[in-house]
């Protein structure tokens, strides 16, 4: 249960990011604007370290329930 509602909390954090870089692109491409597009590249960082954060905590977390199940 714990691991469906950390599941869920990172996927809508990486959907919130995913959009405000989408709009930002947009925003920095219809008026050339350099601070939008460096506040794009921000959040498309940003949504890379949650991407990978995800990641970490699902091989972690198998490896942990490995361990803890082992002996089972």
């Amino acid at each position: 249960m714990f691991v469906t509602i950390l599941r869920w909390a990172i996927g809508v954090v990486a959907a919130l990011l995913a959009v405000a870089a989408v709009f930002g692109f947009v925003i920095s491409i219809a008026f050339e604007n350099e601070i939008w597009r460096r506040r794009t590249r921000r959040l498309r960082s940003w949504l890379g370290v949650v991407a990978l954060a995800w990641f970490n905590g699902e091989v972690w977390g198998r490896v942990v329930y490995t361990l803890v199940h082992w002996a089972g």
